[in-house]
């Protein structure tokens, strides 16, 4: 049981990310301000690196809060259901919160490099992409990027996962994150097309070819 100071420390990180969060949707992440965020919270600067111990730390924790939000969101969407419900939980969480998908999907922050256990909640998302996919039976010549992807199959854990089941959830990644990237990016404004329905045609594609 944590004791009341070991709450209040935890409930005061909460508010300092939530402003955090804020902040980055008004100014972006290159403007993020510490010194602001202390005086959003009523504390001065130097008492907020109590709480994180650097701007690189509070970051550290914003991608882990956007990554376990996502990983949870497509976990429990694989659970009933298959490719389509996964992706369609991929995109209902990103336009929920496009600044938090641009956080972590968009461009990378000048200077910042995520630690480790970042990437190993990303991968629970692979894992799950892997899983979905797992009956993927498609049968054709291999490509060159096929025998690249097999020399580089780390992330995918386990050795046993066919190739063609590796393949399949890379694209189902790249191509749902292409539209989804460009749509919260704003790069369909004005062209007069609904991004829902090509997001829903790309899908349509993908799962036409398990």
């Amino acid at each position: 049981m944590k004791t009341s100071r070991e709450r209040y420390r935890t409930q005061v990180r909460v508010e300092i990310k939530q402003y955090a969060w804020e902040q980055l949707a008004t100014t972006g992440v290159s403007a993020l301000s510490l010194n602001a965020i202390a005086k959003h919270v009523g504390m001065s600067g130097p008492a907020l690196y109590r709480y994180f111990a650097s701007r690189d730390d509070l970051i550290t924790d914003l991608v882990r809060d956007a990554y376990r939000s996502l990983a949870d969101v497509v976990q429990a969407a694989a659970g009933s259901g298959g490719v389509a419900e996964v992706a369609h939980a991929i995109r209902e969480w990103a336009l929920a919160d496009p600044q938090r998908y641009l956080f972590v999907y968009g461009t990378p922050i000048p200077g910042y490099r995520a630690p480790g256990d970042t990437t190993k909640i990303s991968n629970e998302i692979m894992a799950v992409l892997l899983d979905v996919h797992s009956a993927c039976t498609e049968e054709r010549r291999p490509t060159p990027f096929d025998v690249h992807l097999e020399d580089h199959r780390e992330w995918a854990g386990d050795p046993s996962v066919p190739s063609a089941v590796l393949r399949r959830a890379m694209t189902f990644w790249t191509r749902l994150h292409g539209v989804l990237s460009l749509e919260l990016a704003g790069h369909f404004d004005g062209m007069g097309f609904d991004p829902g329905v090509l997001f829903a045609a790309e899908l349509d594609a993908l799962v036409a070819h398990e």
